[in-house]
């Protein structure tokens, strides 16, 4: 199957290296680009991709607000959302974690890097190594002085599945959450759908976020 991209971003010259760079790819088809996250917002509603690569940062409309926008759409039509930035700690990257991206990428990613983030994605996984992760979530609470909240919605996992949350929260994929815990990697495929379930997640980053908002991983821990 081939994957449909998305790009948006207001410099023409990351849009058509990018663009180059994917469409090398076999698997991988660029079908659309946009030059502002208005643009971005229709062109993802007309040509429904699989992936949408937003710019963080962009006059009039920024790649927040056209996210949000594009995150809001009915599922199965709605993409997965990569942000794309030249900084590893964002604040708007954060934000468009808590509404459902899928990640972010560093615009200076080379292009294997790139298209396996493609991939990844497309998948259902995240897109976050374990310590960007990390400083990036713990950074942003302190910023924000909040301290981590129960949420009651844990009540409703199993011990088992709680297990999973951490897992998932400290970067962990499926295949390694399957080692680390003995059990085959369909099992846990089962489980981290019903931690999204019960905690109405739609995705790992978003779990991530939610695990350390909720106290279940300690930033520096």
């Amino acid at each position: 199957m081939t994957i449909s991209v998305v790009i948006v971003d207001d410099q023409a010259m990351v849009r058509q290296g990018f663009g180059a760079l994917l469409d090398a790819q076999p698997d991988i088809s660029v079908i659309g680009e946009a030059a502002d996250g208005a643009q971005g917002v229709r062109e993802v509603s007309r040509l429904t991709p699989d992936v949408v690569l937003m710019d963080v940062r962009m006059p009039e409309v920024n790649g927040l607000e056209a996210a949000s926008t594009i995150l809001s759409m009915p599922s199965p039509s709605r993409p997965h959302v990569v942000m794309l930035t030249t900084f590893d700690i964002d604040d708007y990257v954060y934000e468009a974690l808590r509404l459902g991206a899928s990640g972010f990428l560093l615009k200076d990613a080379p292009a294997d890097e790139l298209a396996r983030a493609v991939r990844v994605v497309t998948q259902g996984d995240q897109l976050l190594a374990p310590s960007i992760t990390r400083r990036l979530v713990a950074e942003a609470t302190v910023r924000r002085g909040s301290v981590p909240r129960r949420s009651a919605l844990l009540e409703e996992l199993t011990a088992r599945e709680l297990e999973v949350l951490e897992l998932i929260a400290r970067g962990l994929a499926n295949g390694e959450i399957a080692d680390r815990l003995f059990l085959a990697e369909q099992t846990v495929k089962t489980h981290v759908s019903r931690v999204f379930a019960k905690l109405h997640l739609r995705d790992r980053a978003q779990a991530v976020v939610f695990a350390y908002e909720h106290g279940v991983v300690v930033p520096g821990a």
